[in-house]
């Protein structure tokens, strides 16, 4: 049996990383903006088109645009860039809270 999420916020949209200041959230949101600012440059260089493609339909880019959105969530994931480590290392400099006992830097 599959829970569903549940709808929160503004957009209507949950997030996953609720209402808490945690270690865990920082790290999360770090992880996520990694994979939208990775996912919004491979758009850009999908769309800097070098020649025409031979074969071109609405069907082969929907399908292109998924696959990019897994790949960049794995490499958010596995690979990253470092543009999420650094939003989340400045947040936490914000955050004393988060820093108690670990230094400034996120673990």
């Amino acid at each position: 049996m599959t829970t569903m999420p549940t709808i929160s916020g503004a957009t209507g949209i949950d997030s996953g990383l609720g209402r808490t200041e945690t270690r865990d959230n920082l790290a999360k949101a770090g992880q996520q903006f990694e994979a939208v600012f990775t996912g919004m440059m491979l758009k850009s260089m999908r769309q800097a088109k070098l020649s025409d493609p031979l074969f071109d339909s609405k069907a082969l880019d929907t399908f292109r645009d998924m696959q990019d959105q897994a790949t960049v969530r794995h490499m958010a994931e596995h690979t990253p860039v470092g543009i999420g480590k650094a939003m989340t290392d400045f947040l936490a400099k914000s955050q004393p809270n988060l820093n108690v006992g670990h230094g400034t830097q996120l673990e």
